[in-house]
């Protein structure tokens, strides 16, 4: 049962090409094999490897760069996903495909579940969710996964930024009223591989009629207490040579570091339906902060 993963190099691809060997022939393509934003290639390498379970963890993610940049944010967050449905559909395949809290404005005050109103404050939220509905109005079977704050050891996240500020600065300035769950890419990775296995055995009829997840760390912060314990895990890790005290960071408001992208004050998940319909209850994402920050030491020191 063949998988054709795409966006192999990102920080959940990456994780996928683990999580997912185990079920069966896998191709890992990146930008170098499938150009998303070239709608005939996608069609043409879908055609060429006849997978059974497609998984698009490709994206444009640039957030701020996303508003000058529409054209190409939605050419593969928007219609790069309705092709590959469309193949999917035409192949009978399963699409794992990912989202983002930032379908939502952030205006609630309790964790957003799957059926509460879109309304995304950015050309990036905006093109997210527009795959969201290209993918539903193809039908066929599809599992789409809103995810949040997304960090691990590949590619450039928050925990990176975090780390190098923390080795040039002895103060530092977090924005503070903006809440979500950091997310690890190998927890989305896991899932996915779990969950996806559940559907093509046929483990889960109930899954079929509702296909919108979140998927979410437990223990949902801000991204100051998320900067503070990024930093006090690191000076606890043997590799690492801080300057910055935890305490030295300081919480600021939104508005005091203003970007071109809006995000919304609550990117709080709640997982309860991906629990019920799969058993999986969303974990605390500190240790594995931990464990990326071990990892992190040892390639910094050579090994």
């Amino acid at each position: 049962m063949t998988t054709l993963l795409l966006g192999k190099d990102g920080q959940v691809g990456w994780q996928l090409q683990r999580s997912l060997a185990p079920y069966g022939p896998l191709i890992a393509c990146g930008r170098a094999e499938c150009d998303l934003g070239d709608p005939e290639a996608i069609r043409r390498l879908v055609r060429a490897t006849q997978p059974r379970l497609i998984v698009n963890a490709s994206a444009y993610t640039a957030v701020d760069q996303a508003e000058s940049d529409r054209d190409l944010a939605f050419r593969i967050n928007a219609e790069a996903p309705r092709v590959l449905a469309e193949e999917a559909a035409q192949l009978g395949a399963l699409l794992v495909h990912y989202s983002t809290d930032y379908v939502f404005d952030g205006r609630k005050p309790t964790p957003y579940v799957e059926h509460d109103a879109v309304a995304p404050l950015s050309v990036y939220g905006e093109s997210k969710l527009a795959g969201e509905a290209a993918i539903r109005a193809v039908g066929g079977k599809s599992l789409i996964f809103r995810t949040s704050w997304v960090f691990g050891a590949r590619g450039n996240n928050f925990v990176k930024t975090i780390l190098r500020l923390a080795g040039e600065r002895e103060s530092l300035n977090v924005v503070d009223d903006q809440i979500g769950a950091p997310t690890p890419a190998a927890l989305i990775a896991t899932v996915t591989g779990v969950a996806s296995a559940m559907l093509r055995c046929g483990e889960l009829q109930k899954a079929g009629e509702n296909r919108i997840y979140h998927l979410a760390a437990a223990n949902p912060v801000s991204w100051c207490r998320f900067a503070r314990e990024i930093v006090r895990q690191a000076r606890a890790t043997p590799g690492f040579d801080l300057s910055l005290m935890p305490e030295a960071i300081t919480p600021i408001p939104s508005s005091a570091y203003p970007l071109p992208a809006r995000r919304p004050a609550n990117s709080r998940l709640d997982c309860s339906r991906l629990a019920a319909d799969f058993g999986l209850e969303m974990p605390d994402w500190r240790p594995y902060l931990g464990r990326m920050l071990q990892l992190l030491a040892l390639k910094k020191n050579g090994y």
